[in-house]
């Protein structure tokens, strides 16, 4: 299949079918879901679905509270592979550098309640109530 990239400084597409097109998301609802929750930003501005996306904008994208800050490079209104995705944006180094550091915090994170199954214990109760300064 032929896939158009357009990268001329005219194009442009809405946010949402782009998001998609360039697979950070599974489906074009899910984009519009992230679009309308505020997750994503074009030049730091919260966007509708229906905005159009230029080549050479800002976009931060935020996906299970990792923050992606791209920009735009090319427009295709078709989701290709992943090899021809990778070519309509390019990440910012400072957008990376960030991302990566949240990656390595989580891996490194253990969450407080991981160790904990179910409801607390009689025990368990009585030392929250303790700590909490409860009776």
């Amino acid at each position: 299949m032929n896939y158009k990239i357009s990268t001329e400084p005219g194009a442009r597409l809405r946010i949402d079918k782009w998001l998609w097109a360039a697979r950070f998301f599974k489906t074009r609802s899910l984009a519009t879901d992230a679009v309308e929750k505020g997750r994503v930003r074009i030049d730091g501005a919260q966007v509708k679905p229906s905005k159009d996306v230029r080549v050479g904008d800002a976009v931060e994208i935020e996906i299970e509270r990792i923050v992606w800050q791209v920009e735009v490079l090319g427009i295709c209104d078709v989701r290709g592979p992943a090899s021809i995705a990778q070519t309509l944006y390019a990440e910012t180094a400072a957008g990376r550098e960030k991302r990566l550091l949240e990656l390595e915090r989580r891996k490194t994170y253990r969450e407080p309640a991981a160790a904990m199954h179910g409801r607390p214990t009689k025990r368990d109760r009585r030392i929250i109530d303790k700590l909490s300064g409860g009776d």
